[in-house]
């Protein structure tokens, strides 16, 4: 072993937490799956939102953590929950659209849309290695995709556009990082999406409240969102993201696994070779960026 690898009990531990966030992911794409017919996209996010703001409450009682709700920031909280719950809304309509693999897949390219859009709103510098790492996530992209130029199908436009937000999400998280905390900048995600959700799935005059046949998936929803981000964030603060990343690459044959056991969605093997060129790319970029 190397001066320079992680100790081996530390990557070990950060795979499992890496593990609990790759299933975390999945159980919400099932929940929302199964929600499907029963609650609209924005009635799941503001579920979803409510009950995170309870969760969000709860932790910060317990330890005591202070400045929650500080409003110094309020105006960049807005903008990346903004982005953030279009993303999601987004993501939402896509699996109800498309197959779940599809839909991780093309997930995965957030990282890349992070890498050009740096220059861009961070002033990071856009390198040869990391042109090379975006050429390989979008020929990915056109494998996963398959588009028909002349008829796009929405369910991938919106698979893609929610990338793109989630991309933006990232780059204004890292802005609000160094200036709110952690549990700060969870509980306005939480609150302000609360706002939009009752505001969006309010529009046709009512908003459906889960029966005890939705409960139990509103909250995998709910809580699998807060434990899939906190498993990631944990893992990568164990082990460099150049080992942690890759085990999140599991979640596409999995999905896939799940989407042909649950829910009937054919094995495509160009979902798998388009997604490993994706992972490819990511891979490229982080290890430049280690560097």
């Amino acid at each position: 072993m190397t001066a320079m690898s992680p100790p081996a009990p530390r990557t070990m531990v950060a795979a499992l937490w890496m593990l609990g966030s790759i299933f975390s992911f999945l159980a919400m794409g099932v929940a929302g799956r199964q929600l499907k017919g029963a609650l609209d996209v924005f009635e799941i996010m503001t579920w979803r939102s409510l009950i995170g703001v309870v969760i969000v409450l709860a932790v910060a009682r317990a330890s005591g953590a202070r400045r929650l709700m500080a409003v110094d920031q309020l105006g960049w909280h807005a903008l990346r929950n903004t982005v953030h719950f279009a993303g999601q809304g987004l993501w939402f309509w896509a699996l109800m659209s498309i197959p779940m693999a599809q839909l991780f897949a093309l997930e995965f390219t957030s990282p890349i849309w992070v890498m050009l859009l740096a220059p861009l709103l961070l002033a990071e510098p856009l390198t040869r290695m990391r042109m090379l790492a975006a050429v390989l996530g979008f020929a990915g992209v056109l494998i996963v995709a398959r588009p028909d130029f002349g008829h796009l199908e929405p369910g991938v436009i919106a698979a893609l556009t929610s990338a793109v937000c989630f991309a933006c999400n990232v780059i204004l998280t890292k802005r609000l990082t160094g200036k709110a905390t952690i549990l700060s900048i969870m509980f306005w995600q939480t609150a302000m999406q609360s706002v939009y959700g009752l505001i969006c799935a309010g529009g046709d005059g009512q908003i459906t409240v889960p029966g005890l046949a939705e409960l139990p998936w509103v909250l995998i929803i709910g809580v699998g969102g807060l434990v899939a981000h906190f498993s990631l964030t944990k893992a990568l603060s164990l082990a460099p993201a150049g080992v942690v990343m890759p085990i999140d690459f599991a979640r596409l044959p999995l999905a896939a696994v799940v989407g042909l056991m649950l829910f009937g969605e054919p094995m495509d093997i160009a979902v798998v070779v388009g997604g490993a060129l994706i992972f490819l790319g990511n891979i490229i970029n982080i290890r430049y960026g280690a560097r």
